[in-house]
């Protein structure tokens, strides 16, 4: 079929091609090639789909009359099933970040590389999609619900199922429409372009160019900047992640009303989908096609789900579906695929027996609860009545009891003992918990003791102080 575009190529630039070489195309079935020859240069696409070729070759033309950097169209067979396209350099987003990269994060250049296609995907979303020509959007016009639970039952079968995930069919199912309409609510009039990560964005002089937008149809916002952001292997920090989303929202809000908290509202959602969709791929190419490469990404992505739950919460109820989530995140078999390397957070939280005990309900469950009521308590001391396990009065009457240090030499030997074989099984939650009568002495001092001891060791550490609205103030 290589003949084909031996062809395009010979009468769009007049010179005869030195044999097509193939260019890697990991998650698709077309074949790809480079085509050069009499000081020309272009990519060549074999793909027996004709739609999904029409949708490309009419997306791209309408984008470069837009503005957006796209490649351009240079020769379409008439058969539909082969075209010749701009060759963009072989420097992907992905690419240029793995290069760049280094353990304190990502460096200028790259972010400003993805600044620059956070402000160009509104452009291509509202401008350029307000007069697209939906007779080409393919498979479907919309992201619309079939859709949606196509995308779901796409990581029930070839995630879970080849996972060996447990789930009650039935339920999830009720679950899986029950998101699904939640979703529908924000909207879906502007151009989703389906497949927006890095590995589909080219870099070529600084710039870049968009690639893969052939599944492109109507939709919700939130779902691309969702596939930029919660790209699992691409791991963009999370404190970046949140700037570049407010930068989204700031650069969409020039040419559409947007509504922040509302964007933000179903923000989660769509990251959730967005990321089952993905996962659904590494099940198909990974445990299916045998394509290691792929099986590498499970441990960001269960990350990116543990951080979502942490981080937001869903306004629907969908246990099933939670279930899943949780049996993914407390999986060591999964998060130990490849060579990732995560960040382990231990979240910290100080509470008060007579409000029950705490709960993790966000993370996978594991850690430990500690009972700080056998040390001594500043609260039967009128003079700490106003005082917690923050201030200084309540820490020096705490650390110099020697009960309490050897008490918290004990109990931190554990943390550590966790920590350090939660990290080396690529776990990214581990949740403690200080309990004392008030919650506001004792487990405040703990808390923040251990928090102080993780921190020394390098260790990422979140508190919290469960009762502090309801510590007596003057």
């Amino acid at each position: 079929m290589s003949d084909a575009l031996t062809a395009l190529f010979r009468a769009r630039f007049g010179a005869e091609p030195a044999a097509p070489v193939p260019v890697r195309a990991e998650g698709s079935n077309r074949k790809i090639y480079r085509l050069s020859g009499g000081g020309a240069v272009a990519i060549g696409v074999l793909n027996d789909d004709v739609k999904e070729n029409r949708a490309f070759v009419e997306f791209s033309k309408h984008f470069r009359k837009a503005g957006i950097p796209v490649p351009e169209i240079y020769a379409e067979d008439k058969s539909g099933t082969a075209y010749l396209e701009e060759d963009l350099g072989d420097t992907t987003l992905f690419q240029f970040l793995g290069r760049r990269r280094t353990p304190a994060g990502f460096p200028a250049d790259v972010v400003a590389a993805y600044r620059d296609v956070v402000g160009w995907l509104p452009k291509m979303q509202i401008v350029a999609g307000r007069t697209i020509d939906e007779r080409w959007c393919y498979p479907r016009k919309s992201f619309d619900k079939q859709s949606m639970l196509w995308d779901l039952n796409y990581f029930k079968y070839y995630f879970l199922t080849l996972g060996r995930i447990v789930f009650h069919e039935e339920r999830l199912e009720q679950d899986f429409a029950v998101f699904a309409d939640y979703l529908l609510a924000a909207g879906r009039e502007h151009f989703l372009c389906r497949d927006f990560q890095s590995r589909n964005v080219m870099l070529k002089d600084g710039k870049p160019y968009f690639i893969d937008y052939q599944g492109g149809r109507r939709g919700a916002l939130q779902y691309d900047i969702a596939s930029l952001l919660y790209d699992a292997k691409a791991d963009v920090p999370f404190e970046l992640r949140d700037e570049l989303l407010d930068l989204y929202i700031a650069q969409a809000a020039k040419h559409a009303k947007i509504d922040k908290a509302e964007f933000k509202k179903y923000f989660p959602g769509f990251a959730l989908i967005r990321i089952m969709q993905a996962m659904g791929a590494y099940g198909l190419r990974g445990f299916h096609e045998k394509k290691p490469l792929f099986l590498q990404s499970i441990p960001y992505a269960i990350r990116n789900i543990e951080h979502l739950l942490l981080s937001s919460n869903l306004p629907i109820e969908v246990p099933e579906l939670m279930g899943v989530f949780k049996r993914l995140i407390g999986s060591s078999e999964l998060r130990q695929f490849g060579a990732a390397k995560l960040k382990l957070t231990v979240q910290i939280q100080s509470f008060s027996y007579k409000n029950g005990m705490p709960r993790d309900d966000k993370g996978h469950g594991g850690g430990y609860v500690f009972d700080c009521r056998c040390l001594p308590n500043p609260g039967r001391h009128v003079q700490y009545k106003y005082s917690s396990g923050l201030d200084a009065d309540v820490v020096a009457f705490l650390a110099k009891e020697e009960a309490v240090d050897r008490w918290t030499a004990s109990a931190f030997a554990l943390v550590d003992q966790a920590v350090k074989d939660y990290g080396r099984r690529n776990f990214t939650h581990l949740f403690v918990a200080f309990g004392c009568t008030g919650g506001q002495h004792r487990s405040v001092y703990c808390a923040e003791r251990l928090a102080k001891h993780l921190r020394d060791q390098g260790v990422s550490v979140a508190v919290s102080h469960r009762e502090k609205k309801s510590w007596p103030v003057k």
